[in-house]
């Protein structure tokens, strides 16, 4: 996709991500073996749900104030956000602790962009503040899983 789409056609596409990262997720957990881990990648799953049904709800009409017209075009740069985005071919084989906390963090960065960029399209309002709360819970959930994966990756030593 290129140039203006219509905010249908984008609500769309955020919607499929938001399911695909769901199922992601999912799929992530079972590559790990470690049950922490598992917990942890269960719960971003049960987030991107949350996006999910939220988004869904601005398509159907359920979120008024500050929201644009389905019809307004507007350059969302959804490949851009793409290009960055760990595909499921990221998560297959075996996955250590270290590997899956790191592709959830890129996959969570890209969701935090997304979302970002998405808010400035919209008027000041509650769709806005509610664009930029979304971007919020995916750099907060980039924070956890970085946080992981250090701790994973370089386990604290005896000396400190």
């Amino acid at each position: 996709m290129s140039g203006n789409t219509h905010i249908e056609k984008v609500l769309r596409i955020a919607i499929r991500k938001e399911a695909e990262a769901h199922a992601f997720y999912l799929h992530l957990a079972k590559q790990v073996s470690d049950p922490a881990v598992q917990d942890t990648l269960a719960f971003l799953a049960q987030e991107e749900t949350k996006h999910k049904k939220f988004l869904e709800d601005y398509l159907h009409g359920n979120i008024k104030a500050g929201t644009l017209g389905l019809t307004v075009a507007v350059d969302y740069k959804i490949v851009e956000h793409l290009e960055d985005e760990p595909g499921e071919e990221a998560a297959e084989g075996a996955l250590s602790p270290q590997k899956a906390f790191l592709i959830a963090a890129k996959r969570e960065q890209a969701a935090h962009r997304f979302y970002q960029e998405l808010s400035h399209m919209h008027p000041a309002g509650p769709v806005r503040d509610l664009l930029l709360g979304m971007a919020r819970e995916e750099l907060l959930h980039k924070e956890k899983v970085e946080y992981l994966y250090a701790n994973t990756a370089f386990p604290q030593t005896a000396g400190g």
